[in-house]
C-alpha cells in the first residue's frame, strides 16, 4: 500500500465515472531495482483489467526489454484486450520523424514470437494545446469510443451474470433445502431403528427375567398385586417364555442365556450406533432465513434486473438516434 496513490476525478463526460483508470510505473532495464514484484504486479493487474493500454512514448523508454516481456506476457493471456498507442505523438518531430519511431517500435515487438500479429495497429494520440498546433492526426477519440463500448459490454455481462447468480442462488437453496428434507427423513428412519433395537435390548432381558419371578407366584398373589386383567396379560407373555425355556435341554440353557445375553448387548450396542448415525439438519431458523432470501431474490431482485435491462436497452437506443 506505500507505492499506491490515488486520484478522484468528478467529472461525468464519457462515462468517466464508470471507469478506473489503473496507471503502471514506467520501466527501465538496467540495475533498477524495484521494492516490490514489479513484473508480476502488473501482469496481474492486466488480467483483472477490461482493457490493457500500451502507451509507447517517442521520447522515453518505450522499448526497454523489461517492459517488452511484460507486454509480451500479457499478451499470451489476454491478447484481445491489448491495444498500442504511440502516446505524445505531437512532439515526435515531423511527420517522417513519427513514422520512423513508428516503425522502429513495430520491428521492435514483431521481433517477439507473442507480438507479431496480423492486423497491428498503433494509433496517435495527445493531449492537444492551443498554444502549439499540430498537424499530427490525434484519434484520441478512438481511445473514449473504445472505452465506452467496453463499459456498455461490461454492463451487459453484468446484468446477464447477475441473472446467472440470481438463478444459481436459488438453486443452491433449492438444492439445501431439499438435502435438509432427506436428511430429516433419513434421521426419522435412524431414530426408529434405534429406538428399536433399544427397545427389545432393555424389554428382552426384562421379560426373562419377570418370567422367572411371576413363575414363583401363585395366582391369587398376582391377582392382588396387579389385578385381574393386567395378571391375565402378563401370564400370557411369561407363559409363553416358560414354554420356549422348558423346551430348551437342561445341558444347553446356560449356552443359550449367555447368547441371549449377548444377544441383548448388541440390540443395545445397535441402539447406540443408530443414535449417532443421524446427518445434521437445518435449524427453523436457518430454513426460515433461506426461504426470505429465495423470495427477495425472486420477487425484488430478479425484476428488478429486467428493468435496469430494460433501461440500458432503451439508453443504447437514444445514443444509437443520436
Amino acid at each position: 500500500m506505500d507505492y499506491l496513490s490515488a486520484e478522484i476525478s468528478t467529472s461525468k463526460q464519457k462515462k468517466f465515472s464508470l471507469v478506473t483508470f489503473v496507471d503502471t510505473p514506467g520501466l527501465v532495464d538496467g540495475d533498477m531495482i524495484y521494492p516490490f514484484d514489479v513484473n508480476s504486479a502488473i501482469t496481474w493487474l492486466g488480467e483483472q483489467a477490461d482493457l490493457v493500454f500500451v502507451f509507447f512514448d517517442p521520447m522515453g523508454q518505450a522499448l526497454c526489454k523489461r517492459t517488452l516481456n511484460i507486454v509480451e506476457k500479457l499478451s499470451e493471456k489476454c491478447s484481445d484486450k491489448l491495444l498500442f498507442y504511440l502516446s505524445k505523438a505531437d512532439e515526435a518531430g515531423k511527420e517522417t520523424d513519427r513514422q520512423r519511431v513508428m516503425m522502429q517500435i513495430v520491428q521492435e515487438l514483431c521481433r517477439r514470437p507473442g507480438l507479431n500479429k496480423c492486423g497491428f495497429e498503433m494509433p496517435t494520440i495527445y493531449i492537444p494545446n492551443p498554444q502549439k498546433p499540430s498537424r499530427c492526426v490525434n484519434q484520441i477519440d478512438g481511445v473514449c469510443q473504445t472505452i465506452e463500448k467496453t463499459i456498455n459490454q461490461a454492463v451487459q455481462k453484468t446484468l446477464d451474470q447477475l441473472e446467472k447468480d440470481c438463478d444459481l442462488v436459488c438453486l443452491t437453496i433449492s438444492s439445501k433445502l431439499e438435502q435438509d428434507r432427506s436428511d430429516a427423513a433419513y434421521n426419522r428412519s435412524v431414530r426408529l431403528h434405534s429406538v428399536l433395537c433399544g427397545a427389545l435390548g432393555v424389554f428382552l432381558p426384562l421379560l426373562f427375567i419377570l418370567s422367572f419371578i411371576v413363575n414363583t407366584l401363585s395366582e391369587e398373589q398376582l391377582d392382588e398385586l396387579m389385578g385381574e386383567g393386567l395378571t391375565r396379560s402378563v401370564s400370557v407373555l411369561t407363559g409363553i417364555v416358560m414354554y420356549l425355556w422348558d423346551w430348551i435341554p437342561e445341558d444347553g440353557q446356560v449356552v443359550f442365556v449367555l447368547f441371549f445375553g449377548a444377544f441383548c448387548y448388541l440390540q443395545l450396542f445397535l441402539a447406540k450406533y443408530f443414535a449417532g448415525r443421524g446427518n445434521k439438519t437445518l435449524t427453523k431458523k436457518e430454513k426460515r432465513k433461506m426461504a426470505e432470501y429465495n423470495d427477495y431474490i425472486c420477487d425484488i431482485v430478479k425484476p428488478k434486473k429486467a428493468k435496469l435491462y430494460e433501461w440500458y436497452l432503451q439508453q443504447c437506443a437514444a445514443e444509437y438516434d443520436l
